[in-house]
């Protein structure tokens, strides 16, 4: 039987000629990420374990990126925690304030992840860079800690899932709304400890930013990652970009999956998760008239650049919804930058939206937009639990950034096709 595409990856880094799913090896790593609220945890344990130098300075990223620019007395901390490190072993990759974006977002944009690596991250999102071919998964912070020392962790090798994908999208349906699709098919625990891997001609159709947004949330399915297959669109993308050879990985014709999922883009229209689960979707036809208080267009499944000239374009010449509070976070400085050129922030600011700095802060509840007691929110981000962004009584709805600026206009889940 042959292998998937993250089979052979897993074995490639573990010095094998092949693997079988539920079989436990022992991988190289090319890059191990920390964010500066898992950093601080892994430096303990580090530093507990007598470690004393780190495999290698220019495989270890570190972004601020949670609580930043910090917000209390305890971020600070946390983030002082983790530039002292970042300066004792002289890592390569630091982002601070000014420089940072969103991690997600930043690492494929300055080219430091890339085709067929093992990529780890204390940061269950790490999953990410699949969609330029790469292995990456989220870890603890104690097997941060361990990757940092060694340049090795332990895997299971997964099972896996295809998704094929066929046709091609219609106007304003995006990645975001293919993968709320899917979860909404296969549910929260659909893919769990298993890797996700896309197929079919229906790939072809679909942006970088559209895979990075449907790579991202892999794990809102249970997946262990997911993957997309290096095309032509991969490799423009990475050209000026990625500097390293990459070698890349394709899965066998007779590589065994323990389910296949079809899915006809041309069929899907504008969808949400209602709360308080990823998996709880409704198309926007189902859902609109729902009140919100809050909009937030950004994250690192939705803050790149294509996202926000989606939400510009609806918002330019229209007004925020009074009562409604739209946040706009471009994902990273440069994105921040485009913004500025193409005119794209002067519309936000036009329509009363509120523009920050790069930041996950309301994703995870923690800054720029907490939600209050029976307030509710439409965002582009890609979580919806209970007390997610604020108060436990608080709601959730994810939304493309298209349905999120539409439903900022007017008030309440609306269609950009209700303008």
């Amino acid at each position: 039987m042959g292998m998937t595409m993250t089979q052979k990856i897993l074995a490639a880094h573990a010095g094998l000629e092949s693997v079988r799913a539920g079989e436990l090896i022992e991988a190289k790593l090319d890059l191990v990420l920390g964010n500066d609220v898992t950093t601080p945890v892994a430096v303990d344990v580090f530093d507990k374990a007598g470690f004393e130098r780190v495999f290698d300075r220019e495989k270890i990223a570190i972004v601020l990126d949670h609580y930043t620019p910090c917000k209390d007395i305890k971020s600070a901390e946390l983030c002082a925690t983790s530039r002292a490190f970042a300066k004792r072993f002289g890592i390569t990759h630091f982002y601070d304030v000014g420089t940072v974006g969103i991690e997600h977002a930043l690492l494929p944009e300055q080219g430091i992840v890339g085709p067929g690596e093992l990529i780890v991250g204390a940061d269950s999102h790490t999953c990410t860079y699949g969609a330029l071919g790469a292995f990456s998964t989220g870890i603890g912070s104690t097997d941060m800690a361990a990757g940092m020392a060694s340049g090795e962790n332990w895997f299971k090798v997964p099972s896996a899932i295809q998704v094929v994908l066929k046709g091609k999208l219609q106007p304003y349906v995006s990645g975001k709304d293919v993968v709320l699709h899917l979860i909404g098919l296969i549910g929260v625990d659909g893919a769990l400890y298993k890797s996700i891997e896309f197929t079919g001609p229906g790939v072809a159709e679909l942006s970088m930013d559209d895979r990075f947004t449907i790579a991202n949330m892999a794990i809102e399915a249970g997946g262990k990652n997911g993957i997309f297959p290096v095309d032509d669109i991969t490799r423009a993308y990475l050209e000026g970009r990625f500097k390293r050879p990459y070698q890349v990985y394709e899965a066998d014709p007779d590589a065994e999956y323990e389910r296949v999922v079809e899915i006809d883009l041309s069929a899907l229209r504008p969808t949400v998760s209602l709360p308080h689960l990823p998996s709880n979707t409704k198309t926007i036809d189902e859902a609109k008239g729902l009140p919100i208080q809050q909009a937030v267009i950004g994250s690192c499944t939705n803050g790149r650049i294509s996202d926000l000239r989606a939400a510009a374009a609806i918002l330019k010449g229209r007004k925020v919804a009074e009562g409604v509070r739209c946040i706009v976070i471009p994902a990273t400085q440069e994105i921040y930058l485009q913004c500025v050129r193409e005119g794209l922030a002067e519309i936000f600011i036009a329509a009363g939206c509120a523009v920050s700095t790069p930041t996950c802060g309301p994703c995870l509840g923690g800054h720029m937009g907490c939600l209050a007691e029976g307030e509710r929110a439409v965002a582009t981000t890609n979580r919806n639990f209970v007390g997610r962004m604020g108060h436990a009584k608080s709601e959730v709805v994810l939304a493309s950034p298209a349905v999120a600026a539409a439903s900022a206009v007017k008030g309440c889940l609306a269609s950009p096709e209700d303008l």
